[in-house]
């Protein structure tokens, strides 16, 4: 019998399942607060529940087991990830998951604590840019992996655009020689900048095209 069954009667470990199950998702609905729409997504939000409490059995079957270890192992390398990973966050997001799922099984007090501390440091990166952006700067810029999350505009010119090269939001620039022509990209958080943007360089003779992409 493994040491979570031996510490922990059935009452007990209906609990647990139910804390993992929770911790999971409250990182879920904290990124959402934080406007990760990305992570909003009925299959995130099932992996955010479930990751979890599949690391937290896993680990409980084969604790103490070398044999048993070893052969979760070689059927768990049967397993093939085929979901590319968009970003840097969703990578340390899944190992938090698999972390608390592992601490559930050890030390559940970890688990909690690991949890909280994980909602709070989103929490308070949010706060930080919420009140940056108030008062007209940004900690961070977004980036193209965000493009789905965010309002997007893409403009083509026969020129160099001064007020595109120095805006805040520009988040690629490339040019062509033959013939000359300038693309920008640019990304942003909310409409009303992308609509204030485009009033001021739509009468340019230069423009080509704007393009111009908002969030559903």
């Amino acid at each position: 019998m493994n040491n979570l069954m031996e510490n922990y009667n059935y009452l007990e470990l209906f609990l647990l399942i139910i804390l993992t199950i929770f911790s999971g998702l409250s990182i879920r609905f904290t990124l959402g607060y934080a406007k990760q729409a990305w992570a909003t997504t009925y299959h995130h939000t099932l992996s955010y529940a479930l990751l979890p409490l599949i690391t937290m059995i896993i680990t409980t079957l084969i604790a103490g087991n070398l044999a048993l270890s070893l052969g979760m192992i070689g059927a768990l390398s049967i397993v093939r990830f085929r979901n590319p990973v968009k970003s840097p966050l969703e990578l340390v997001v899944y190992f938090a998951l698999i972390t608390i799922g592992i601490g559930t099984a050890v030390n559940f007090q970890l688990s909690i604590i690991l949890t909280v501390v994980i909602n709070v440091v989103i929490i308070i990166f949010t706060k930080i840019q919420a009140v940056s952006e108030k008062k007209g700067k940004s900690l961070f810029s977004l980036s193209f992996e965000e493009g789905s999350t965010v309002n997007t505009m893409e403009v083509k010119s026969n020129s160099a655009l001064k007020i595109l090269e120095e805006n805040k939001n520009l988040s690629e620039l490339f040019s062509t020689n033959n013939p000359n022509t300038y693309n920008y990209r640019l990304l942003f958080s909310n409409k009303e900048e992308v609509s204030e943007l485009r009033e001021k360089i739509k009468s340019n003779k230069d423009i080509e095209s704007i393009d111009i992409k908002y969030v559903r």
